[in-house]
């Protein structure tokens, strides 16, 4: 089990910095965008507004998973215990949660009202 932890660790880390990196490139992209829809489209700034949050939201959702993934790593392969095990859960139900009321946020819905072809185009 010792010779896995470096390899856990790395990956761990790897994943958290993936997550964090699509939180912090949405957000960039997010308002890049916006910028360039209020300088050449000239949209209208609720228009805007709801886009940048669309996208953000989104980026923020994807970040989030793979946050989740990195502590289920380092909890689950290297350091598994009670305690652990405990803040694990409770990162991970906090995580959810925030998943859960952006994607509220974000279509309006709750995910189980959806129909099958509203999740097809959404995608």
């Amino acid at each position: 089990m010792e010779v896995l932890r470096p390899v856990a660790d790395f990956t761990a880390i790897a994943v958290g910095g993936i997550g964090i990196a699509i939180i912090a490139g949405a957000a960039f992209y997010s308002v890049i965008i916006a910028m360039v829809h209020m300088v050449y489209h000239r949209h209208e700034t609720e228009t805007i507004f709801r886009e940048v949050r669309q996208r953000l939201g989104r980026g923020i959702l994807l970040g989030l998973e793979f946050l989740i993934a990195a502590d289920i790593m380092l909890t689950v392969a290297v350091d598994l215990s009670f305690e652990n095990v405990g803040v694990l859960i409770v990162i991970v139900l906090v995580r959810a949660f925030l998943s859960f009321t952006l994607e509220v946020e974000l279509t309006g819905k709750w995910p189980w009202q959806m129909n099958p072809k509203e999740e097809t185009e959404s995608s």
